[in-house]
């Protein structure tokens, strides 16, 4: 029977790092995955396709709407559709195969199959050909993932009526789409339509979109999202759906109790995710969950069934894949008697709708509802040299730190490259550093992070390039 130092179940980011580091450290390591390609469902159906589609879609807006007043003359323009999909499959290829390279590269032994967990230490695969293996490790860490949630009241069918999965991969552009959730991966998909003529309509049963930043900025990106040709209804609820002649016919209920029908050629549903375990831990084991269905761990992600770990999207926390690759390199440090560590309070999120959204550490209103004293610094884009000169002036960088020492408490950017602008703040805050240390720091001229100088500045009313 193989025997390993540490057997990893799934390799998405957080599973595949988690091997890659176990191999870095001397381990002896296994690799179990059930799909051909490694990288889970970030690489392969989430966030990389994705982007990739965000970006195609991004420069076709920009031809179509921006660069005549950029003095770019464009004739009679179109877009091929069968090939932005294909580019979007090769980014995935390229990023896919670059993983299996290192497996390979790093004497990590793949198992391509269904991992069990039968008992302490041992693993029963069930391998893609048909054959059953099994295999002994000291260390065994679950890295399954999630998958989309379902609403047991709109049934899927993967054609009209659809996930993520499906939604990136339409193979001719919806003329309405009915997204039902706004939250990132609603309003990012919804963005890519959108932007290739969809009318796209975004049903929301809480009152405001993008609900994990605070009111002020959900309210800007929705204002944006507005303008470019979205629809919402806030405050209510899909009831039902029904087809006729080929078109989805939805019914939604709003709070006050008006109803809504909203017809559409597709649907999306997007109400978040759900962990994915599928049977990794044999049932006679007794694997602990959480009353939201999470693994339950300790501090250094010990389940309690012995020499088992769990990371990612399985345990509570935000299901990110940046969260979960630290949780893979932390969890085999401590396995290796390492301090291996995750800093919760330092998580960045990002919606990446243009403009993005990204966010770190307390907002103001969840600082308020802690009862912490704030300064607020903000700092709009409209008034920085290089995002007037780039036309990115939609949206502004807001710094939140405690009233009573300046300890920087997280920060929110709206606006283009949102996502890149955040990671200086979150090394600061990393590092517990306050506002003044940003605003001690020379940033370049002309850039965007001069915006972030500002808004650390306008902490304490003296922001040099503002009113």
């Amino acid at each position: 029977m193989p025997t390993f130092d540490i057997t990893v179940i799934g390799a998405g980011p957080g599973g595949y790092v988690a091997a890659f580091r176990a191999a870095q450290l001397g381990f002896k390591t296994a690799l179990i995955e059930k799909n051909k390609t490694l990288g889970g469902t970030c690489l392969n159906i989430g966030c990389i396709p994705s982007k990739a589609l965000l970006h195609s879609t991004e420069q076709y807006h920009f031809a179509q709407k921006s660069a005549a007043k950029h003095g770019i003359v464009i004739g009679k323009l179109s877009f091929d559709l069968e090939t932005m999909l294909a580019r979007k499959d090769e980014v995935v290829k390229q990023l896919v195969g670059g993983v299996d390279f290192l497996v390979k590269k790093r004497g990590i032994t793949r198992y391509e199959g269904v991992g069990k967990v039968v008992a302490p230490g041992k693993i029963s695969v069930t391998l893609n050909d048909g054959k059953t293996e099994e295999i002994e490790s000291k260390h065994i860490i679950l890295a399954t993932g999630s998958v989309p949630a379902e609403l047991p009241n709109l049934p899927l069918d993967g054609e009209q009526v659809v996930t993520s999965t499906e939604a990136l991969d339409f193979k001719e552009v919806p003329k309405r789409l009915l997204v039902i959730g706004g939250g990132a991966i609603g309003l990012e998909l919804g963005s890519v339509w959108a932007r290739l003529g969809s009318t796209v309509t975004v049903v929301e049963f809480l009152p405001r979109i993008a609900v994990g930043v605070d009111p002020d900025v959900s309210t800007a990106l929705q204002r944006s999202l507005t303008a470019q040709g979205f629809t919402f209804h806030l405050d209510t609820g899909v009831q039902s759906l029904a087809k006729k002649n080929g078109v989805v016919i939805a019914t939604a209920k709003t709070k006050d109790g008006k109803e809504i029908t909203i017809e559409a050629d597709k649907v999306l549903v997007s109400v978040g995710r759900k962990p994915y375990l599928a049977g990794a831990v044999d049932e006679s084991l007794g694997l602990k969950l959480t009353q939201r269905g999470q693994v339950e761990v300790d501090a250094h992600y010990v389940t309690n069934i012995p020499g088992l770990y769990a990371i990612g999207d399985i345990i509570s926390g935000p299901m990110l894949a940046h969260k979960a690759e630290d949780e893979g390199v932390a969890v085999v440090e401590r396995i290796a008697g390492k301090a291996g560590h995750v800093n919760y309070d330092a998580i960045p999120a990002v919606i990446y709708t243009e403009p993005e959204v990204a966010s770190v550490g307390l907002g103001e209103a969840a600082a308020k509802e802690q009862g912490i004293a704030v300064k607020i610094g903000k700092f709009n884009f409209k008034a920085n040299g290089r995002a007037i000169a780039a036309d990115h002036t939609d949206g502004y960088v807001k710094i939140i730190a405690d009233a009573k020492n300046d300890r920087l408490l997280g920060a929110q950017i709206i606006g283009s490259n949102a996502s890149e602008l955040l990671a200086e703040i979150v090394s600061v805050l990393e590092f517990g550093g306050s506002a003044e240390d940003i605003a001690r720091t020379t940033h370049s001229h002309p850039t965007l992070s001069e915006s972030i100088k500002e808004a650390a500045l306008a902490v304490d009313k003296r922001a040099l390039h503002s009113a």
